[in-house]
């Protein structure tokens, strides 16, 4: 018995590992991410935890954030209010940005880099599992609700981060750890990597950078919740290779490329192989 179950559990393993290491139909892959998604969403609202321990929490980032000399969530959003018209388009960044930069890069990998979306997919999902270990293990309140003197710039008359239609997609002590920024740096090191564009690069580069100002200005997201959501995404990095590598390998596929070299590139190699 326990070897059949051992076997079984092998076979499920290899097809698992099999089934990530390719890219799927799109409509599969849809449907693959919009079910986890829809899931991660309903466990996140799930674990909306005790409000005390939420806003104990976010004091004791605020007193690490003070230790080190990186509390600057203050700082930053009332730099933010100086410039006239940003605190709402940093409102508007903060609605839209998240999901619809991420769709975006998903579908251009599936369409214009098929062997790179399987690695940046199951990374994508495994980041989303992760974080959820975060937000029930350490739920936590953002700045806005921590009651240290920074407010909530995305709510007004028409949106409202804490009561309606649109809180139900947020769960307000899910701070830990920030995928905001864990999307950010995915579809970040996408564009940098796949894209054969400089100035697409340039905008990959400079995109995590963007939404941390976003989350901070907002009053959404401390400094360490940004840190903590980049390292959730650097452990979902290496699961995914270790997960989906071995099986691309075994069936003899690249599936995770570096960028074309260009052709004249080719041409000199030759001639210096030729040399020799």
């Amino acid at each position: 018995m326990t070897a059949t179950a051992a076997a079984t559990t092998g076979r499920t393993v290899d097809r698992l590992r099999g089934w990530l290491s390719v890219r799927q139909s799109l409509c599969s892959e849809a449907f693959v991410v919009l079910a986890l998604y829809g899931l991660y969403e309903l466990a996140r609202d799930l674990v909306v935890g005790d409000a005390a321990e939420a806003d104990r929490h976010a004091h004791r980032l605020v007193a690490l954030e003070r230790s080190l000399h990186l509390f600057l969530e203050a700082t930053v959003q009332r730099a933010a209010h100086t410039l006239p018209g940003l605190t709402s388009l940093l409102g508007l960044a903060y609605l839209t940005l998240h999901l619809a930069v991420t769709a975006g890069v998903l579908l251009w990998l599936h369409r214009r880099r098929p062997a790179a979306f399987p690695f940046v997919r199951t990374t994508l999902l495994l980041a989303s599992g992760l974080s959820l270990l975060g937000f029930l293990l350490y739920p936590t309140a953002p700045p806005r609700l921590a009651g240290i003197g920074i407010v909530d710039t995305v709510s007004n008359g028409h949106v409202d981060l804490n009561r309606g239609l649109v809180s139900s997609l947020y769960n307000p002590y899910a701070a830990v750890p920030s995928m905001h920024i864990g999307y950010a740096l995915i579809v970040a090191a996408s564009l940098i990597r796949y894209s054969r564009r400089v100035v697409v690069r340039v905008v990959g580069a400079l995109y995590p950078q963007f939404v941390l100002l976003v989350v901070v200005a907002t009053g959404n997201h401390f400094l360490l919740d940004a840190l903590a959501g980049a390292v959730v995404v650097a452990v979902a990095a290496g699961i995914a290779l270790l997960l989906a590598r071995p099986a691309a390998h075994a069936a003899g596929l690249a599936r995770f490329p570096e960028r074309r070299v260009p052709a004249h590139a080719d041409l000199v190699g030759k001639q210096l192989s030729t040399a020799r």
